[in-house]
């Protein structure tokens, strides 16, 4: 990696992940594991924000946020709950074939809002438990039967079923296909790898020639605009050195590709053609954020239309002036020597932003709740917490990457779809 900017110092990076890890300390029930959404009143379980808490609690150990036995502890309870929860095609199951609903009530487990049985938020879930399995390696009794239950979770998950879009399922997927790139690569990767009901091959490939190839302010790159999808997959995996078919035609591997997005957002903000107001080289991110909305206010004499919670990219939108400081954190590992400097500013020039959880989860300086004052979330979300504070430990120590390197499953999913090089010539 690049050498480090001295802008933001590691004991601020670490008490900046110490914060954001506290999120999953108490913002998870200690009685079967779930964590909150968000800390919104009555907010339902993610599983994807689940997932990330699993892949987080090692990292908490390395650190010292949390001792390994009590990691241990949080870990079996998720992981029990998971495995023996209600799979069935009752309105109100956990889950089915081995999938599971996207928010589930914080005390029953049982599925709210009637949502979609989630296959990404699924495999964040997995992915999670997979984390789990590698780190807690000792000859335990506690942490054998940890990884027999993370093996069992990802082992039940009907890939074949859900590939066809599971028609027996009451209420199940939402009709839709991932078309582009998005953040469905670690999903087919973990797909691709299951030992009981794999993806075929043929997926990913039908997947991949679906991208889109763009240059975009100097930066010729895959396509994605909200930031998060060239994050969340690396959280896990490190592709730097491995590559697709795709990617060796265009002669870089995904790392690089993050990096380039990650250069496009900043400079989408220093041309800022929307006109909003606070946008500079050091302060970007657009991504699936938290906002103001929905509202639509005068602004400039022009009636501009703000968002609620909302997938925002660049340089297409939409946009309405929101910006997501975890969108910057997630992008350390890929090219620290802009994301360390946004940090800094970020710290320095909306003290505001900061609570008891690190960064809230975004703000907009153009949407003026208050006479001089711009709107900041009052809240948290999981799914911003998890990757601050992964790829927080990605920069630092590789930790995710390591471990995930020492995974069959990533190893043999990779391989089927058709990465070669770098570190999968071990």
């Amino acid at each position: 990696m690049k050498s480090r900017p001295t802008s933001f110092s590691d004991k601020k990076l670490e008490r900046l992940q110490r914060l954001t890890f506290d999120y999953f300390l108490k913002e998870t029930n200690p009685r079967n594991g779930l964590v909150q959404d968000s800390t919104r009143q009555g907010a339902p379980c993610s599983i994807a924000a689940t997932g990330f808490a699993l892949a987080s609690y090692p990292v908490g150990v390395e650190r010292g946020f949390l001792t390994r036995t009590d990691a241990v502890k949080r870990t079996l309870t998720t992981l029990r709950f998971f495995l023996n929860s209600r799979q069935g095609t009752e309105p109100d199951a956990t889950g089915y074939k081995g999938f599971y609903y996207h928010f589930l009530d914080m005390k029953t487990g049982r599925r709210v809002w009637n949502c979609e049985l989630s296959t990404i938020d699924s495999t964040f879930l997995m992915a999670g438990a997979l984390t789990a399995a590698e780190y807690f390696n000792r000859d335990t009794d506690d942490e054998r039967e940890l990884r027999e239950l993370a093996h069992a979770i990802y082992t039940r998950a009907d890939w074949h079923w859900a590939q066809n879009h599971g028609a027996t399922v009451t209420h199940g997927f939402i009709k839709y296909r991932w078309q582009g790139y998005d953040e469905a690569l670690i999903l087919y990767i973990l797909g691709l790898a299951s030992p009981t009901y794999p993806l075929p091959e043929s997926s990913y490939r039908a997947w991949s020639e679906t991208y889109k190839w763009k240059k975009i302010y100097g930066h010729e790159f895959l396509y994605a605009g909200p930031l998060f999808i060239h994050q969340l997959s690396h959280m896990w995996i490190d592709f730097r050195g491995i590559q697709d078919e795709y990617m060796l035609r265009k002669e870089i591997d995904y790392f690089e590709n993050s990096r380039r997005a990650t250069y496009i957002q900043q400079q989408y903000a220093i041309r800022n053609p929307r006109g909003f107001k606070g946008y500079d080289e050091n302060i970007w991110g657009l991504t699936s954020s938290d906002g103001p909305g929905p509202a639509n206010k005068m602004i400039g004499g022009k009636m501009q239309r703000f968002y609620d919670y909302k997938n925002r990219g660049v340089p297409h939108g939409p946009d309405d002036g929101t910006l997501a400081p975890w969108a910057v954190i997630a992008s350390l590992p890929f090219a620290p020597e802009i994301v360390l400097p946004s940090i800094r500013h970020f710290d320095e020039a909306y003290p505001d932003m900061t609570s008891k959880y690190g960064f809230k989860c975004s703000f907009n300086p153009t949407f003026s709740g208050r006479p001089g004052k711009g709107w900041i979330s009052k809240g948290y979300y999981g799914l911003d917490q998890g990757p601050i504070v992964l790829m927080i430990e990605n920069y630092r120590s590789g930790m995710l990457w390591r471990l995930m390197k020492n995974c069959q499953y990533v190893i043999e999913g990779l391989r089927g779809a058709g990465f070669k090089g770098g570190w999968l010539r071990d």
